[in-house]
């Protein structure tokens, strides 16, 4: 079968049962940190896929990458089911899988406001008050300071780009030259 269809299986059985049980907020901030851990700590995956480590010290590792002694029982449940059924390889896509499942279940779009300078929180607060009145979602947004766009901004979410940054319209104005 396919890592990926496998992957969502196990995601959608974890978000029903955690909906059920009312701790899917809780389970998508653990499944959050899973995903982070696999990209940051590239250690991580090849300690889980290693056929040598013991059962229970993946069960430990990967219940430490959750938060350990305060992560949800029923997270703690799901990696012990995860690693009885030799699955632990895919753990990193089912963490992602939950993660996109949950989003599309409570709408939530992720956004990105990239600016020259830092910006105060109110011009923060403001542009996602934009993005959550045209998307009629919650949006998780997320700022980026880069000097290398000059001035201005970029404002990313789900498939629109607002791109008013000086660097580009300097582009714009190169390009035309050209012609």
């Amino acid at each position: 079968m396919d890592i990926g269809v496998i992957s969502v299986r196990y995601a959608r059985a974890l978000l029903k049962s955690a909906t059920d049980q009312k701790l899917e907020d809780s389970v998508y901030q653990e499944m959050q940190l899973v995903a982070k851990c696999y990209i940051e700590v590239p250690q991580l995956r090849q300690t889980i896929d290693n056929p040598m480590l013991s059962k229970d010290k993946k069960q430990m590792l990967l219940e430490t990458t959750i938060g350990g002694e305060q992560a949800t029982p029923l997270s703690k449940a799901f990696i012990q089911l995860v690693l009885k059924e030799n699955r632990e390889n895919m753990m990193q896509f089912i963490a992602n899988s939950y993660v996109t499942l949950y989003r599309q279940q409570k709408n939530i779009i992720r956004g990105k406001l990239i600016t020259a300078v830092a910006v105060a929180p109110e011009t923060e607060l403001r542009m996602r008050q934009m993005v959550e009145s045209r998307t009629k979602g919650t949006v998780e947004f997320e700022t980026e300071v880069n000097p290398d766009i000059i001035g201005g901004f970029i404002l990313d979410y789900d498939t629109y780009r607002m791109d008013a940054s000086v660097k580009s319209q300097l582009n714009a104005i190169l390009n035309t030259l050209k012609k």
